[in-house]
């Protein structure tokens, strides 16, 4: 399914002829026998995978992507799109194909896959669901590519990334949940629009579960490098604490919105997880919320859970959590947050 057989040769009798097309300069050394490549796959060619892929692509991040789905059809129709996009694009091997093998030797796993929500079923039905689905996928992932950072995208991202650490056998600083990467993206995008100001000048994050026990922090948002809580205070500028409590549930609520509206969300996840991707393949050491083994921080020790942590990322995956002076009200709610997640894993068994 990579290529056809007409795309790597044009000669007669089936010859190559590239060596014909190009002549080497007097002098020239031959190539290295070997040369470092990129290689991102992604496992799910949905809405949102596709869009992640897209963005991955648009910005140049691999030198090859490989796309793996269940669905042969969609899979060979979704890489032919991209591929007939070649003269607009940087160039890129992009393969396709239902066999976990084709993803070997990737320095980064995005998992889209997911079983979808039946109407009236439970969300610990469809958990479960989700669980025995991961034991299928998970496994040959991570064997095929023993390097690689695994990076779950999936819903519910904190116990889907909690599964995959445990299927996986990988160290936890190389299992990642996208997390609230994205609910941030919308805390900044919503507080920006407030103020009329660039969202880039916000430094605002949601941690905690992707879901609707995140917690805002609301103590540690600054524009500017002006922390904003403490300078309304200091200006004795009058704030309403449900004006605050609005923005955080616009954010909660924000995936459904666009769901309702336009059936599916895409774009926005696209490209949070395509920078989460530029992060670590850059090794950039920059901070991202996204779901990490939280045991131990933040006085989280009840048990091994995955929630979103204000996270440096570089080409080792976690690099570490940074420690945020929270309020006692966020350090409690981010302990409830926790707990919350804890309790579905202990529904599930695992």
């Amino acid at each position: 399914m990579q290529k056809s057989a007409s795309s790597l040769v044009l000669g007669q009798g089936g010859l190559d002829i590239a060596q014909s097309f190009f002549k080497p300069i007097h002098g020239a050394s031959p190539p290295p026998p070997t040369r470092r490549t990129t290689k991102i796959s992604v496992i799910g060619v949905g809405n949102v995978g596709m869009a992640i892929a897209q963005t991955i692509l648009t910005q140049d991040l691999a030198d090859e992507l490989a796309l793996v789905d269940v669905d042969q059809g969609k899979l060979r129709g979704e890489m032919l799109d991209l591929q007939h996009a070649a003269a607009f694009l940087p160039r890129i091997t992009i393969s396709a194909s239902v066999d976990y093998s084709s993803t070997v030797g990737s320095d980064i796993l995005i998992v889209t896959a997911g079983a979808r929500q039946i109407p009236g079923e439970s969300r610990l039905n469809l958990l479960q669901r989700n669980l025995a689905l991961f034991s299928t996928i998970i496994p040959p992932l991570s064997a095929a590519s023993p390097e690689a950072i695994l990076l779950i995208v999936s819903n519910p991202v904190d116990v889907l990334t909690y599964v995959a650490w445990k299927l996986s056998g990988f160290p936890p600083n190389r299992v990642i949940g996208s997390g609230t990467n994205l609910d941030s993206s919308r805390f900044r995008f919503l507080i920006a629009d407030h103020l009329n100001i660039n969202a880039q000048d916000v430094q605002a994050y949601i941690m905690g579960e992707h879901g609707d026990s995140s917690v805002a922090l609301w103590s540690s948002i600054s524009v500017g490098g002006v922390p904003i809580i403490s300078f309304l205070e200091r200006q004795k500028i009058a704030y309403e604490k449900q004006t605050l409590e609005k923005i955080h549930k616009e954010v909660v609520q924000g995936a459904y919105e666009v769901i309702g509206l336009k059936g599916y969300t895409s774009w926005a996840i696209g490209y949070s997880v395509a920078n989460l991707a530029r992060t670590i393949l850059r090794d950039q050491h920059k901070v991202h919320p996204v779901s990490v083994l939280a045991k131990g921080l933040y006085g989280i020790d009840d048990g091994e859970v995955f929630l979103s942590l204000p996270t440096q990322l570089g080409r080792n995956g976690v690099l570490g959590v940074t420690n945020l002076q929270l309020t006692e009200e966020e350090s409690r709610q981010l302990k409830n947050s926790a707990t919350t997640i804890l309790e579905v894993q202990r529904q599930l068994g695992i």
